[in-house]
Parts: structure tokens; sequence; C-alpha cells
């Protein structure tokens, strides 16, 4: 028979295995918790200890490597780019809500990039003549007066719009954009059109953004007076961990002599002439983000600037049409290019929102599937939302909600209002209207200004 003290001892050993027990079954949910900038934080400011806490990090949080792959792609899909050029007008393929036949979500698919679909911002303004001989360009370009401006955490869009606006004389401070454009501190991303858009709503100067761009047309650009900046791919150096990112350059000079070009970095330690990168580097990284970029410029010099663009990047079906045969030539050069088959899917889907094609949905689907398949960081979807809207085109919901619980598994991933967004839309269309009620108040929640989150739970009253 056992004391009465030896009794309270094995029922105090009994209890405080019961606390470890707990304790180690909610660590992943409390890691998950910490705010990124803290982390990001402590990387900057002890890099050893940063090492060991991200090591502990990824043995009790694992993040995984690669979004979830489809079951069935397995062989490259047969995709064609056929002719888009229509006389006819588009028709609308908007997918009916369950149990109804004429309800859909509504504003553009209710859908946040709606707004990116590159658009001359004043319609007055004639489209530009190609010119047979462009005018040559001269071998080296470097626009002076530019000031850095270091980055919060994961402030990269706000801290190179800034840039560029304050070099024009706006004096709008990284603190004010952010505010409006992530609210939310913890934010993982600014589209390029939100960018734009806050020029174009808040500020005397113009803005217009376009996917599909090259090295000539940057250059182009800046021998005209014009910084740029770019999406990127990223690879810290710091935290390297984790992986793939997301980043934002202003581009300022190049130098065809060396085969560089100039740009600030809002995020990486300053150098004397900026930061250089590599015609080469250039070219792959920006081509993770499909060739994207955005021009600031004053209104009066709108025409120059859409000279410059031309028609194949002014007109938003060409320029589609364009960058998926870019793509495509892309996955010729490299088969198991994952960012190629995703810029395909991306193109694709672009056009089937211009013409209504569901050809153009489903082939994007397709593209978006191989690049599942090859393997693309989870946080591509941080950034690019298109597969959720090729999915939800072609009634693919449970492939909609299993991509966003992948991003939604990482502390990171549950700060990004675009994947609640979707999630409500898949929720919607199965017929759940109380968890898309839920999904849509949460993106607003992240960022009170998300309007397609408002527009969403207004079609459903």
């Amino acid at each position: 028979m056992l004391s009465k003290r030896a009794k309270r001892i094995v029922i105090a050993i009994g209890l405080v295995q019961f606390l470890l027990i707990l304790a180690l079954m909610a660590l992943p949910d409390v890691v998950l918790a910490i705010p990124g900038r803290f982390r990001v934080a402590l990387a900057e400011r002890s890099p050893v200890l940063s090492d060991i806490t991200e090591g502990l990090i990824e043995q009790i949080a694992p993040v995984d490597e690669f979004l979830p792959a489809p079951e069935t792609a397995v062989e490259p899909p047969r995709i064609t780019i056929p002719s888009v050029i229509r006389t006819e007008e588009p028709q609308s393929t908007q997918t009916p809500l369950p149990g109804t036949t004429d309800t859909v979500i509504s504003g553009g698919d209710a859908n946040p990039d709606s707004e990116s679909t590159p658009q001359p911002t004043h319609t007055s303004t004639p489209l530009p003549t190609p010119t047979p001989s462009p005018t040559p360009l001269p071998d080296q370009v470097h626009l002076e007066g530019f000031k850095r401006i270091q980055q919060s955490f994961n402030n990269c869009g706000p801290a190179n719009l800034t840039q560029v606006l304050n070099w024009y004389g706006d004096e709008t401070t990284q603190d004010q954009a952010a505010a409006y454009l992530k609210p939310n501190a913890e934010d993982r991303n600014v589209s390029p059109w939100q960018l734009s858009d806050y020029v174009n709503e808040f500020t005397e100067l113009n803005s217009t953004v376009h996917s599909g761009g090259t090295l000539e047309i940057l250059k182009r650009f800046l021998a005209a007076g014009f910084p740029v900046v770019v999406e990127k791919g990223y690879e810290p150096s710091t935290l390297s961990s984790q992986g793939w990112f997301g980043h934002y350059l202003t581009v300022f000079g190049y130098d065809d002599d060396k085969q560089e070009f100039y740009g600030l970095d809002s995020y990486l330690q300053p150098q004397p002439d900026g930061r250089v990168e590599s015609y080469d580097s250039m070219e792959e990284y920006w081509s993770h983000f499909n060739y994207t970029f955005y021009v600031v410029y004053e209104p009066d010099r709108e025409a120059e600037v859409y000279q410059i663009l031309g028609p194949d990047l002014l007109e938003p079906l060409k320029m589609w049409e364009k960058s998926a045969i870019r793509a495509q030539d892309d996955i010729d050069k490299d088969p198991d290019d994952a960012f190629a088959w995703f810029n395909l899917g991306t193109s694709l889907t672009r056009i089937g929102e211009i013409i209504g094609d569901a050809e153009f949905y489903n082939n994007g689907a397709a593209a978006f599937d191989h690049a599942r398949a090859i393997g693309i960081p989870p946080r591509k979807l941080w950034y690019e939302h298109r597969p959720y809207l090729a999915y939800m085109k072609t009634g693919r919901y449970e492939d909609m909600i299993e991509l966003a619980d992948a991003v939604l598994s990482t502390q990171g991933g549950r700060n990004v209002e675009e994947t609640y967004l979707y999630m409500g839309h898949a929720l919607l269309f199965q017929g759940d209207a109380r968890g898309a009620i839920e999904a849509y108040q949460r993106a607003i929640e992240l960022n009170e200004n998300f309007y397609p989150a408002e527009i969403a739970l207004q079609s459903i009253g």
C-alpha cells in the first residue's frame, strides 16, 4: 500500500506529464502564432540565435517545401495557345452558385486582381503608332537623385513605391503608404495592381502595371528617364531556411558593357552604386513573376510611356497572349521550369477572363497542375492567385480548398487576405454560405481596405 505522501507524488508526476503532453500538442500552434516580424528582427540582430530558433521551429512546425501536387497530373499536359484575336463580343462563363440559375459572385468574379489587368490611365490618349526603327539605346544610363528607403517588416511594396514617389518630389512616406495598402503589419503581400492604383488614386502622378516585360523595355524606360519597379523572386541569405520569397526592386540604371542593372533593394544593405543585378540574374528572377513591372510617371508624359509600351503591352488581350507564348518558349527551353508553367497558367487564365472562353480556363488549370507536379513554393500563392480562379472556373472547388489549406498551415499564410477570399468562394460554391461569410469576414479583418471581400459579402446579402 502506498502512503498518502507517495500517492500525492504519483498524482503530481502524472499531472506534470499530462501538462507536458498538452504543451507539446499546443507547441506547433504557439510557434505559428509568433508574429513573423519578431522572427525577422531576430535574424537581423542575431543571426546565430536566429538559426537556432529557426531550426527548432522547423522541427516543431515544419513548412512544406512545395504546394501539394494534384493526384492526377503526371505527364506534361499538351497545351495549345490558339489565336485570341476575336471579332465577337466576349461572353461570360461565370459559374452560377449552387442551387441557382443566374446568380454569380459579383465584382469581376470578386477577384482581387481583376483591377490589375493593365489599362491605360486615360482612354482619351491614342495608342502609339509602332515605329519601324526604334531609337538606338545608350550603352549606359544612371538616373540620379534616388534615396534608398529601408523597409520595415515585409514592407517591400510600400517601401519601393515610396522610393519612386519621393524621387518625383511626392513626400509620401513608407508608413503612410503602408497604412492604406497593408493596415495589418503582418500582411504578406501588396500586389503590383494595388501599388499602381494607390498612385493613381492618392497622388498627382500616374502609374500603369504590366506583365510580359523585357530587358529592352526596362532599358527604354530608363533611357527616357523613367525608373521601373519590377516584381521578382528572391532567396535571401538570411533566414535561408525560409526558402523562396517574392520581392520588389526599383531599377534606376543599366550598363550594357558590364551587362548589369542597378537598383535600390529596400531589404538588403545598401551598396555604393545600388544593387547590382546581372542581365541573366534579372531575367531569371523576374521570370518568377511573369516579367511583371509597374511605372510611375508625370501625367504630361503619358504619351511617352504609351509609346515605349507599345500596343502589345497596352492592349490586355495582346499582352496576355504574348505572355502565354513567352511562357511556352521558356518551357521549351526548360520543361521542368515550374515558374514558366505557372506563368503559362496565369496568362491563359487571364485570357479566359477577357474573352470568356472556357478552353483557356481548362488549359490554365492544366498548366497550374503541372507547375504543382514539378514543385512550386507555397509562398507563390501569397503573391499570385490565378490558380484559385482557374480551378473555380472549372468547378474544381476541392483543389481551391486544398491550396488554401496549404497556405493557411503557416503563420505567414494566415496573413494573406486573398487566401480567405478564395476559400470563401470555394465554400460558397459547395453550398456552405456560413463558412464563406466567415472566410470573407476574416479577409476584411486582415485588410479593412480589401474591397473584393466586401463585394463578395454584399453579393450574398
